[in-house]
């Protein structure tokens, strides 16, 4: 019988030995080459008449090492199974284990030594005590407004003015690398983009009024845009919005095609057409689904900022050791592609990290009795197909959708991602029903100062 001990080697950290004799391996080697001989199709022996003597000289060595690991390998997740050990990944085989030693013709003892992980006690905090705050961003009449306007232009009639007469006119211009006086080396790439007057500095959006299709200005990046626009247009352009010199360089600028949109007028055909679903006949209906739309979308925002603070409450106050000599040794050696210690190293601490929100929220999950169902996925991957062709016209004609959704179902990645999505839902519902918030009037600039610092310091 198979001889498996165990010893402790560092903290969570175990070395198992498992040590089989011939009586362990032969008799199931011995009934595999009966097998072999019995299947065998080799020229000059009728099937299942080959001789044992063949089967072994061909098959022997190959099936006897087979043999000795499988059941060094049978004895091992039996003793885990048995001792009820709760281990990271898989038993690492020590780098001492060598199967070139198994010698069929000399059947001996053979031992074999792994390395295995333990996962850490620990006691999840309690959220009751939590500190947190829910802030309830202000909705102004401003806000209110500046989203009638971006809504009437958006929605608003493009025309086509033969000179650029407002800071609202649109732009297509065609940028090329240059020098100082505008001359353009032959094969320099081109690249078109479409700009509001208003995205340029004062000083050029004075220079661009009365401007015409085909007319050529020369630009210095530094002194075209300011900072805010400019930032966004040096990626556009392929630059490296890190590097200074990039803003110093010069383009020659010319003038495609002038547009202006016509703002709408805030009458019903407008509101049909931002809200097709809602009867709305009135500015000030309008405003107000408008200022429920801003509302709805600033309590998401602090719901998640919420959701975040007890992520990190339940990270970061949850105190448990890792096995990390071993984990450091699996991530080099267990993954698809071995890796660097300097790797290991650079990766490792993203890694506890989710090592360590993997076994609190598995914890939450069981303590909870946290499930999720077949209907769930169902559900959650149809409001997700909806979603995502929800822009187009379909006209109301949805047969398609079960059998779309019934492939997704049989792509276990897809159905595991749609189960961790609601289960990470439900375990942040149970956190939010735990904790009793501080509820905290803000203004917009606030939150989002605070939204930000949030970010950076995590």
């Amino acid at each position: 019988m198979p001889t498996v001990t165990r010893e402790n080697i560092s903290l969570l950290n175990d070395k198992i030995t498992v040590t089989v004799n011939k009586e362990d391996y032969l008799p199931s080697f011995e009934k595999t080459l009966k097998q072999y001989a019995k299947q065998a199709n080799i020229p000059g022996f009728r099937k299942g008449m080959v001789p044992a003597g063949v089967i072994r000289k061909m098959h022997g060595p190959a099936v006897f090492t087979e043999e000795v690991l499988r059941t060094v390998e049978k004895s091992l997740m039996d003793y885990l199974r048995q001792e009820q050990l709760d281990i990271f990944a898989q038993p690492l085989p020590d780098d001492q284990n060598d199967a070139r030693g198994i010698n069929m013709n000399e059947p001996v003892d053979y031992t074999f030594n792994f390395e295995i992980g333990l996962k850490p006690g620990f006691t999840v905090p309690d959220l009751a005590a939590a500190k947190t705050t829910l802030y309830e961003v202000e909705v102004t009449d401003a806000m209110v407004e500046d989203e009638v306007k971006r809504l009437q232009q958006k929605f608003g009639k493009l025309s086509e003015p033969e000179t650029v007469t407002s800071e609202d006119n649109v732009l297509n211009v065609l940028f090329e690398a240059s020098d100082a006086s505008g001359a353009v080396e032959e094969g320099t790439p081109a690249k078109e983009n479409s700009l509001l007057v208003k995205y340029f500095s004062e000083g050029l959006r004075k220079e661009l009024m009365n401007a015409k299709k085909d007319d050529v200005f020369t630009i210095k990046l530094s002194e075209a845009f300011d900072e805010k626009e400019r930032e966004w247009l040096l990626s556009d352009l392929g630059l490296d919005k890190a590097d200074p010199a990039s803003s110093e360089k010069h383009f020659r600028m010319t003038i495609k095609k002038l547009g202006l949109v016509e703002n709408r007028e805030l009458d019903e055909a407008f509101f049909k057409e931002v809200y097709p679903a809602k009867e709305i006949k009135t500015e000030t209906d309008f405003k107000q689904e408008i200022r429920n739309e801003i509302k709805q979308y600033w309590e998401n925002q602090s719901r998640n900022h919420l959701q975040h603070e007890l992520y990190h409450i339940l990270l970061e106050q949850t105190k448990m050791d890792f096995p990390e000599e071993f984990l450091r040794k699996w991530m080099m050696t267990g993954g698809e592609e071995q890796k660097t210690a300097e790797q290991v190293d650079q990766e490792f601490p993203t890694f506890r990290n989710q090592l360590r929100w993997t076994l609190v929220s598995d914890r939450i999950v069981q303590d909870q009795a946290i499930s999720v169902g077949r209907d769930e996925v169902l559900a959650e991957m149809k409001k997700q197909v909806m979603g995502y062709f929800g822009s187009m016209s379909l006209d109301g004609n949805f047969d398609w959708l079960d059998s779309y959704v019934d492939r997704m179902m049989k792509d276990e990645q897809q159905v595991e991602s749609t189960y961790r999505r609601i289960i990470t839902e439900k375990i942040f519902q149970w956190a939010e029903s735990t904790v009793t918030p501080q509820t905290k009037k803000i203004s917009v600039e606030d939150f989002t100062k605070i939204l930000k610092e949030h970010e950076h310091k995590h």
